[in-house]
């Protein structure tokens, strides 16, 4: 089964941030198809430029 993953969540991944359950960690650890939008990185990137990120 495929799944992608929310901008939010890939953020709280990578950054370690503790809004990010354990539960959705130990998701993203161990799940083999899971997908990254390419529009997260636009989302991104407009959050960066606003200074919200």
């Amino acid at each position: 089964m495929k799944a992608l993953l929310d901008t939010h969540a890939f953020l709280w991944y990578l950054l370690g941030d503790t809004n990010l359950s354990l539960k959705s960690k130990n998701i993203i650890d161990t799940k083999e198809n899971l997908y990254f939008s390419i529009v997260s990185l636009w989302e991104i990137a407009i959050k960066i430029n606003i200074g919200k990120l």
